[in-house]
């Protein structure tokens, strides 16, 4: 007798609104362990420090991932001008602080058209991209040098929306590949202070709008109560 599927194993969408310091795998994790099937992904990581939309996909629906994960995608968030960190956020710590001295907030809104359009991206060498078959995160904690080549990127929108010195609030609209880690440490290369992302949250992936996505708590307990 053919095993009768269970809507979960047919194929779910979820919307999750990403908590601050969990990972990626923490929500399927959950979300697996919750409704009791094998077969849960997410569509694009988002780093533990980071929050927003993270879209899940159950059963035969995780054929959909790829498709997801080509899609456009909106941040919202800061970066803090005058230091760099090795990681590009704030999971190290600041280092090679600067004087924001000539930094106005004209420079600030110039410097922004250098990232429009298809851009040369490096990735964070604190990453999940693999070089000779290992994460290259894993090189670099243990201080090896590692060379990734820049990727062909697009940013379609970059605005940097309040100034608070030494922050300054930013909302990007941009290609799948795209790492808001990168656009923090090259933005302070361009304005010659240095600058790192210090905090980030995705609002949209495609058609999918992190406001119709419910908080991690109140999903599970919307799962456990069917």
């Amino acid at each position: 007798m053919e095993k009768v599927l269970n809507k979960y194993e047919l194929g779910q969408v979820m919307l999750v609104d990403k908590p601050l310091e969990w990972t990626s795998f923490d929500v399927v994790r959950k979300i697996r362990n919750t409704i009791r099937i094998k077969k849960v992904g997410h569509a694009g990581t988002l780093d533990p420090l980071a929050t927003g939309l993270l879209i899940v996909c159950t059963g035969k629906y995780t054929k959909k991932i790829n498709e997801y994960m080509g899609m456009e995608k909106e941040y919202t968030g800061t970066f803090t001008l005058g230091a760099s960190t090795p990681t590009y956020d704030l999971e190290s710590d600041p280092i090679e602080h600067r004087s924001l001295d000539g930094i106005t907030n004209d420079v600030i809104h110039t410097a922004t058209e250098n990232f429009m359009g298809q851009i040369q991206q490096v990735p964070p060498i604190h990453s999940a991209i693999k070089k000779e078959g290992k994460p290259v995160y894993l090189l670099a904690r243990k201080g090896i040098e590692v060379e990734l080549d820049p990727r062909t990127i697009t940013i379609h929108h970059f605005s940097i929306d309040m100034i608070e010195l030494p922050i300054v609030h930013f909302k990007v609209v941009c290609s799948t590949g795209t790492y808001i880690r990168s656009l923090a440490h090259d933005f302070g290369k361009q304005l010659g202070c240095g600058a790192y992302l210090s905090s980030l949250r995705r609002t949209r992936i495609g058609e999918f709008h992190v406001n119709d996505a419910p908080q991690m708590e109140k999903l599970v307990e919307e799962l456990k109560a069917e």
